[in-house]
């Protein structure tokens, strides 16, 4: 994989290698970097892996996964290449308001920071009709590679592009040399939860997450899309034509739970996850088993977001991960303004069985916050 303004490579203690990836500067001219660390596959024929951490700010278990991954590779033989960026976004990771991280949304421009990845939008017809006479091999290199270009040039933008933007297309441009992505998430008060595309659901059954939203092929915004939506709409065009392959690309956003939270021996566990994809995937030498443990799905259409039909106080009363049955109290409303009458405390329910999966993360909210967001017609992944 060739980083994007990689400054500084130098060896480290353990069995990687560590450089510095450039992002963006600061308006004192100080340079943004994020680590990179590399371990070198011993054959090339494996699949090769890039897996990113941290690019809302708050959410910072996934460097603890990587950490842990890391630490468990010492004792494998790794024969992909694999690459891990934890602590992705500095600028996010910093933008503290007291006790919090506030580092959801770029300050300059209001834009989710996993809403800035570059949507390519290739004439996947145009591409194939030139390209179809290569065979399989040399047709996805140069698919990649020209993936990799259109990056490099986003960057090399003369009229320029946003903050927000650069730091996204930098770790997207990595992450299109890769064979297998994966970006760590979590949410605010959360449940383990995987999103996953339609096209590979089978991978959900190795990871160490009970929770899977099996996602279509379209671009939202989000790093797993960026990567998997164009060789996903390559290999169906190829399909139409008579030209018949697996998509050639995995991708995956793995959310570990809630936000602000460090736990060790939990992301011990979540890499063991990850370590048994990749085992299945022959990106390392030794079988690891997955996680033995029942695992549901729904499909994104299926995914439904709940809003607070007044403003208030909120106790937050369903559990997320548990199945919730349709009229349990979801939350209950309190509004000290309306003290002595029965519009003081009110208790709203669902009128659909659902798991809920997520909640907003503060007790205070305005009428029409997202409090939660919950799975519906759940099935089980074998």
């Amino acid at each position: 994989m060739t980083s994007v303004n990689s400054i500084t490579e130098q060896a480290n203690d353990y069995s990687a290698t560590m450089s510095r990836v450039e992002v963006g500067e600061l308006a004192t001219g100080q340079a943004l970097t994020a680590p990179l660390f590399s371990f070198k596959g011993s054959d090339d024929a494996a699949p090769s892996v890039y897996i990113q951490a941290n690019v809302h700010g708050a959410e910072v278990q996934g460097n603890a996964v990587i950490h842990q991954l890391m630490t468990l590779l010492q004792d494998y033989t790794v024969l992909g290449d694999i690459h891990c960026v934890p602590l992705a976004n500095p600028l996010g990771i910093n933008q503290k308001s007291g006790e919090f991280t506030l580092g959801r949304f770029d300050p300059i421009t209001g834009v989710n920071w996993n809403r800035e990845y570059y949507d390519q939008s290739l004439d996947i017809a145009s591409w194939f009709t030139e390209h179809q006479h290569f065979a399989d091999k040399d047709l996805f290199s140069a698919f990649r590679q020209t993936l990799v270009n259109n990056c490099q040039q986003r960057l090399a933008n003369p009229w320029g592009i946003s903050t927000g933007h650069r730091l996204a297309v930098t770790l997207q441009h990595m992450a299109h040399g890769a064979d297998i992505v994966l970006d760590l998430h979590t949410g605010p008060k959360s449940a383990k939860h995987l999103y996953c595309p339609e096209y590979d659901a089978a991978a959900a059954a190795f990871f160490s997450i009970p929770l899977s939203l099996i996602i279509p092929n379209e671009f939202g915004g989000a790093m797993d899309e960026a990567v998997f939506c164009p060789w996903w709409q390559l290999t169906e065009y190829a399909a139409l034509k008579g030209r018949i392959f697996d998509v050639p690309v995995a991708a995956f956003t793995l959310e570990l739970a809630s936000q602000e939270r460090i736990d060790m021996a939990d992301a011990k566990n979540d890499a063991l996850g990850i370590l048994a994809y990749l085992s299945h995937r022959g990106v390392i030498k030794e079988h690891v088993a997955p996680a033995s443990m029942k695992r549901w799905g729904c499909y994104l259409k299926d995914y439904k977001k709940f809003h607070a039909p007044k403003a208030g106080l909120v106790e937050y009363c369903a559990a997320v991960g548990e199945p919730l049955a349709a009229g349990e109290p979801l939350v209950t409303l309190l509004r000290l303004d309306q003290y002595g009458n029965d519009n003081a405390v009110t208790s709203v329910s669902l009128p659909i069985d659902c798991v809920p999966v997520l909640h907003f993360a503060s007790a205070s909210v305005h009428q029409g916050t997202e409090l939660y967001k919950v799975m519906t017609k759940v099935f089980e992944i074998p």
